[in-house]
């Protein structure tokens, strides 16, 4: 395990395990989430940096080799979504950047054409584009095709903590994408997250569920825990399934016999 790494945008990741900025109630258990979890990767919506803000500016409280993922949150458009990743670079977050573009404001389901727009005009301008999209592979490819550094197809709605919904198509991401597949949105427990890992994503975003849970820290070492486990359950290939009984032990030789 120790030679498994993740390399994205030139960036080499030894964890697999990304996280967010959003809902905790105090900002100061980031730090401590991310050095239980062993996170090397968090994401954090332009609007809630405020560099002039001092100790209430969100990145003071990110350890510095930490690689942020400043995300295109509240963008409803391409040219909105490719705005925000243009003042974040300039801000200092760098070029990493996740493209979310959200229009529908019920079940907050990303705009895939939108989403591909933004990173076509991004990648040529040399950011590393992490675009967030519902799972469709013809749509992975294209994305491929601009130059998106990884996809992040939803597992479930954000924030919902529903799980792998989407698993079935998640798969054929991971079977035919040659860029990494990192699954965000919507993995509400550890185990979830291992089986993400154990289908073969490269890793995984997780954002509510540790920021909501009681003792976020915790909850963060669960979840770099059950992604090491599945990662490595992957690499160690998994039996297959059966239909049918297979005995452990040979059924003949007993004393008796």
């Amino acid at each position: 395990m120790s030679k498994d790494v993740l390399t994205i945008g030139g960036k080499v990741f030894t964890n697999r395990l990304f996280t967010g900025t959003g809902k905790f109630a105090d900002n100061r258990l980031i730090a401590g989430m991310l050095a239980s979890s062993g996170s090397q990767m968090i994401t954090v919506a332009l609007r809630r940096v405020d560099l002039s803000a001092g100790g209430d500016n969100i990145l003071e409280y990110i350890p510095k080799s930490v690689t942020l993922l400043p995300n295109t949150s509240g963008a409803r458009t391409a040219a909105e979504a490719v705005r925000i990743a243009r003042i974040a670079r300039e801000a200092g977050c760098g070029n990493f950047i996740k493209i979310e573009v959200i229009t529908d404001t019920k079940y907050l389901m990303p705009d895939n054409y939108e989403t591909l727009h933004a990173t076509e005009t991004l990648a040529k301008e040399g950011f590393v584009v992490l675009p967030y999209v519902l799972p469709d592979l013809p749509l992975a490819k294209r994305l491929e095709n601009a130059g998106a550094a990884a996809v992040m197809p939803l597992g479930a709605p954000i924030g919902s903590n529903r799980g792998l919904e989407t698993a079935s198509l998640i798969a054929l991401l991971v079977e035919n994408c040659q860029v990494p597949v990192v699954v965000d949105a919507g993995i509400g427990r550890p185990s979830q997250a291992a089986a993400a890992m154990e289908m073969g994503a490269d890793a995984v975003l997780v954002n509510t569920a540790i920021a909501t849970a009681q003792d976020p820290v915790s909850m963060g070492r669960a979840f770099g825990m059950a992604v090491e486990a599945g990662r490595m359950a992957y690499l160690a290939r998994l039996a297959e399934m059966s239909a049918l009984a297979r005995a452990s032990s040979p059924l003949t030789g007993f004393l008796n016999e």
